[in-house]
């Protein structure tokens, strides 16, 4: 008797199914237009553009695979990089659905929220965003056009959302978090055009590092104590 698939072998079984339906109908669209329209690039100019993008992209999608998978967990991860928009939207919410629900991330249940956090994230960016194309495209270059009162809003959107989930973990792990913070800030000072999928793993270095250090000198303390 065939044993049954856990839930971790059908969450990646249904991944990998997406992801190659995905990347199907993300090649096939173009090739069709261009089949269509026998409009080909030329291939020395296709190079020429892949070579200077490529080495980029690649090393940015292993990186952000690292860091943003134990935290979305498999389900989370396969849904994010399909729809795409992971740090803006689908990693905050699903850190907000996991401290909400006190879930811990890489179980079961943290497995189960965050897929589920993502997923809510991408429907409702899809319905949101076909809304706000309907209803505000009339007015919205009115409110972030330049002097616009608005437009200062606009601009601070995504500084006010992870300052949002910032505030709260700072309130709980200040010690934790003055580490990566300051590295952050230092960086950022000195290497201003870093990119965000290579500066995240880095901080998230720093933070393990700093981490266990704390953890060690606290456990130290406390053996010294006779606790």
């Amino acid at each position: 008797m065939k044993a049954e698939k856990s839930y971790f072998d059908k969450v990646h079984t249904w991944g990998r199914v997406s992801c190659v339906t995905s990347l199907v109908f993300m090649m096939g669209v173009p090739l069709a237009i261009t089949l269509h329209l026998d409009a080909w690039p030329p291939l020395s100019g296709l190079l020429k553009g892949l070579a200077g993008v490529l080495p980029m992209f690649w090393t940015v999608a292993v990186i952000e695979a690292l860091s943003y998978g134990p935290i979305i967990g498999s389900g989370g991860a396969y849904l994010a990089f399909v729809t795409g928009n992971i740090s803006n939207l689908k990693l905050p919410c699903a850190i907000a659905a996991l401290k909400g629900t006190g879930a811990r991330a890489n179980t079961e249940e943290g497995e189960v929220i965050s897929t589920i956090a993502v997923a809510s994230s991408a429907i409702a960016t899809t319905v949101i965003i076909a809304l706000g194309v309907l209803l505000f495209s009339p007015i919205l270059p009115l409110l972030t056009a330049e002097g616009s009162l608005a437009a200062t809003a606009f601009q601070q959107v995504l500084p006010a959302l992870f300052g949002a989930l910032l505030a709260g973990y700072l309130g709980k792990h200040w010690r934790v978090a003055v580490t990566p913070v300051l590295a952050g800030v230092l960086v950022l000072v000195f290497a201003p055009g870093l990119q965000v999928g290579v500066l995240i793993p880095i901080l998230v270095i720093l933070s393990l590092a700093a981490a266990q250090v704390m953890w060690k000198i606290e456990g130290e303390r406390n053996r010294s104590n006779g606790k």
